[in-house]
């Protein structure tokens, strides 16, 4: 008989999840705490990778459409210093495997993918407790309940279903992310369109760095790295957008104007985003009835990988439970097994990010490019 799945969260790890399982014939329900699809804005861009998140977009039956919102030329990158001179740069000549999607796009595509009434908006949960046999219960805020025998939390950093599985709790990495949005790039912001280029554009130094991307639109946006602690980002009030960047661009005292503008000159902006992450190979021991994917399962700083492996979980666990549909558990423990080894590979992204913001960015950087044969 056909299990059921309640998952958790309606972010892309959860969505590709219900829509494979839909592909082989199983239904599944959504429980997504946002009152709808466009309850608020959904991210950058993201560079769809061809070793993960392209095969389970595959496996999701998706290719036509992923291929209908890839922004063309977004591969280009280049690397500058603080003085706004190019360390590095290379260009999208269309052969990339990391073709750049908005994230909104992407999870349009997918909801439109699944059969109506798969997910349930507006249903934040609140609690989740075993019922013994495989069977857990989960409460909403609004005090309705489910019971399943087959939950998937796939509801992120601050997951409500992994207390199940792990008494892992995510923990500050010392770095924090301030965004930026700057529209009308090409009128409004010439000189920081120039400094981005075509794609995307780091200017990394010790502790500091300013990273930023062209996205559709004709938008810019950046995303300002700070090693400092929580503490001194209480100190700002973000609500008072001018003050808050006031204060960050005083941390890039000396830098290129063109690169300073992505602060000042924000259009929307400045929003914090702190850094969170679980221990490094965080694995559980198998419990019946429930699994984690996505950054419920293996947060880590931001390093290109978060959301292909989160999509790539999704639909190697819809194909397990497609394969074992009569032994759930046989089909979670063959998930498990397989995904646990495959996020402790990870640390590859983690040497490019160390590359730019260590000690000294530019050298070990270009150092690291010359080493992956990025600089011939």
């Amino acid at each position: 008989m056909k299990t059921p799945a309640t998952i958790i969260g309606a972010g892309l790890g959860g969505l590709v999840l219900a829509r494979v399982l839909h592909v082989h014939g199983i239904p599944s329900t959504i429980f997504e705490a946002e009152g709808s699809p466009t309850a608020r804005a959904q991210g950058g861009m993201l560079d769809i990778h061809d070793y993960n998140g392209q095969l389970a977009l595959e496996a999701a039956g998706l290719m036509d459409e992923f291929h209908a919102i890839i922004l063309e030329g977004r591969q280009a990158m280049r690397f500058l210093d603080k003085d706004g001179k190019v360390m590095f740069e290379k260009g999208d000549d269309g052969t990339g495997g990391r073709p750049e999607v908005q994230r909104g796009d992407l999870r349009r595509i997918l909801l439109e993918s699944l059969p109506a009434g798969t997910v349930r908006w507006g249903h934040k949960v609140s609690g989740v407790r075993t019922l013994g046999g495989g069977r857990h219960e989960v409460t909403f805020a609004d005090g309705a309940t489910v019971e399943t025998s087959l939950l998937v939390g796939a509801d992120g950093t601050w997951s409500r279903v992994r207390p199940l599985l792990s008494d892992a709790t995510p923990e500050y990495t010392g770095e924090s992310y301030v965004e930026t949005y700057l529209y009308h790039a090409e009128t409004r912001h010439q000189l920081a369109a120039r400094a981005v280029g075509d794609g995307s554009m780091f200017a990394p130094a010790p502790g500091n760095a300013i990273v930023a991307h062209r996205e559709s639109g004709d938008t810019l946006h950046a995303y300002v790295s700070l090693t400092r602690s929580l503490e001194w980002f209480d100190a700002i009030d973000f609500s008072d957008h001018a003050a808050a960047a006031a204060r960050v661009v005083q941390e890039f005292e000396g830098w290129a104007p063109e690169l300073t503008a992505l602060i000042t000159d924000a259009d929307s902006g400045p929003i914090l985003r702190p850094l969170f992450t679980l221990p490094v190979g965080h694995r559980w021991d198998r419990a019946p009835g429930v699994t984690l994917v996505g950054d419920a399962a293996h947060l880590v700083p931001p390093n290109g990988e978060g959301a292909n492996l989160a999509m790539f979980d999704g639909a190697e666990l819809g194909k397990a439970i497609a394969a074992h549909l009569e032994d759930i558990e046989a089909a979670l423990a063959e998930y498990e097994q397989a995904m646990f080894p495959r996020t402790g590979e990870i640390p590859q992204g983690d040497e490019l990010v160390a590359s730019l913001f260590g000690d000294n960015p530019p050298e070990s950087l270009l150092a690291l490019l010359a080493e992956e044969g990025l600089t011939t």
